[in-house]
């Protein structure tokens, strides 16, 4: 089973060859990712990563909804997640 994980836009960073690139926060670990996908979002907009690359946006609650549910799965480790705070 493939794991898509929610995580915050930071920063976007278009490039001349539409390989857009962006910093997303996981609850404070801050990863480079592939925007190519979605070309709508914008820093403090959420998006749904897996292996690297933003495969959708979602709304804030869903991700907020999703963090929650990996917390209690035990997923999240070494990630701080405030109890019922938004991470960063």
């Amino acid at each position: 089973m493939c794991l898509g994980v929610p995580g915050k836009v930071l920063r976007v960073d278009p490039n001349e060859v539409g390989m857009t690139m962006g910093q997303v926060s996981f609850g404070g670990i801050v990863k480079e990712v592939c925007l190519a996908y979605t070309p709508e979002v914008q820093p403090g907009d959420y998006v749904l990563v897996h292996v690297g690359f933003a495969i959708s946006k979602l709304d804030e609650q869903h991700a907020l909804d999703v963090f929650r549910t990996l917390k209690e799965m035990g997923e999240l480790e070494g990630i701080d997640i405030p109890e019922g705070g938004r991470p960063v």
